[in-house]
């Protein structure tokens, strides 16, 4: 039986000790063990969010923290600047349209990283800014965004800033209270090694400033409820708290690595597949890559699904293709959470061996080499 391998930017793979939790009898969501596992797992999720703000777990997906994020903290008529920058991120925009929020889309090319200097120039041309709202990594075009630099913009106006970590928390650097992000909104199934359910949602006291100034027009992810649900240990709702449990081994994980270390080891896996992707004379579709996911350019002549379909067929490789405006052109690479080194290597071999039946001019082993480099220190071939 062929081996299934999750190479997708989400959901990503899950180990078997996190598995075997989750597998174990279910226990009563409002016991004590329930609230200790809470308990524990905000504990970890502060670590390794950066944060002392209040954590509060959904049961949701990543898209209902972001939700929760918009109708808690601006009022119907309010104003938000939306970094629209990909798929992922005009979901703010849409968020904002379904609840009557008035969205201010500063937009930019996909692919390419938002420019501080343009989100300054927004936030004075709109001082009334209730909220501007940005992606860590944008899941679409495998690009990372400069939080920091625009987490220092937002903060010297009134306005606080939403962004969307969930394909980045656990896979690339981010440090929500140092950056100055006022809510960070993550998901279970990407770089924290979860199936996807839960949903994580980190407010600052700024923030709950514009929360508390106003009833949102909120029932299941009404923050200022739990807030109050939270300072008991519980959540207003049943929450999915066999995911709970598996978090808690998962952030066992982590923070034995050390979140620097498992960031470090992000980035060596990202360098290798961009060289080993690069080495295939395949160009890179983002100009600022997120740590999490390659996305790379469909070579002419063959189709992306021809790529995708081939690596889960012959070597139980899932991948994704693009989205909206790019669907066809770019094929995506997923290599976040419990992955390694080896697992990057072995999918750039199949990469190459599927290449080369497609009818591409392939050297075995070039997009392997290229990566073992990148693994060993050693410096790159001129190109690449």
């Amino acid at each position: 039986m062929q081996k299934p391998r999750l190479m997708t930017p989400g959901p990503a793979p899950v180990p078997e000790d996190v598995l075997l939790k989750m597998a174990q009898p279910v226990i009563h969501h409002r016991s004590a063990e329930a609230k200790e596992n809470i308990v524990k797992a905000v504990d970890g999720l502060k670590k390794v969010f950066g944060t002392s703000n209040d954590v509060m777990i959904l049961t949701a997906s990543g898209t209902g923290a972001m939700e929760a994020a918009a109708v808690n903290t601006v009022p119907k008529g309010g104003k938000a600047l939306v970094l629209n920058a990909g798929w992922f991120a005009l979901r703010w925009a849409k968020i904002c349209q379904a609840y009557g929020i008035q969205a201010i889309t500063l937009d930019t090319e996909w692919g390419q990283p938002v420019d501080p200097a343009r989100v300054a120039n927004a936030l004075a041309e709109n001082p009334d800014t209730v909220c501007v709202m940005g992606t860590l990594s944008e899941t679409s075009t495998g690009t990372g965004h400069p939080v920091e630099a625009i987490g220092k913009v937002v903060a010297k106006t009134d306005a606080v800033f939403a962004v969307d970590g969930i394909s980045g928390i656990g896979a690339m650097e981010c440090h929500q209270d140092a950056w100055g992000i006022d809510i960070l909104c993550v998901g279970s199934q990407k770089a924290l090694m979860l199936p996807p359910g839960l949903a994580f949602i980190s407010v600052s006291p700024k923030a709950w400033k514009k929360i508390d100034a106003f009833d949102a027009p909120a029932f299941y992810f009404n923050l200022k409820s739990a807030r109050k649900k939270a300072a008991e240990s519980d959540t207003p709702y049943t929450p999915a708290h066999t995911l709970i449990q598996g978090l808690n081994v998962a952030l066992d994980r982590i923070l034995a690595e050390g979140i620097e270390n498992v960031w470090a080891r992000h980035k060596r896996m990202s360098d290798a597949c961009q060289a080993g992707v690069q080495a295939l004379g395949l160009s890179l579709f983002s100009s600022r890559p997120a740590e999490g996911l390659t996305a790379f350019y469909v070579p002419d002549g063959i189709k992306d699904s021809a790529i995708r379909n081939k690596l889960q067929e012959k070597f139980g490789i899932y991948t994704v293709g693009g989205q909206d405006k790019i669907k066809g052109k770019i094929v995506r690479i997923g290599h976040m959470g419990y992955t390694d080194e080896l697992d990057v290597i072995s999918g750039l071999a199949a990469l190459e061996m599927v290449l080369a039946e497609l009818g591409m001019d392939v050297e075995p082993g070039v997009a392997v080499t290229a990566a073992q480099r990148v693994l060993m220190g050693q410096s790159q071939p001129a190109g690449v």
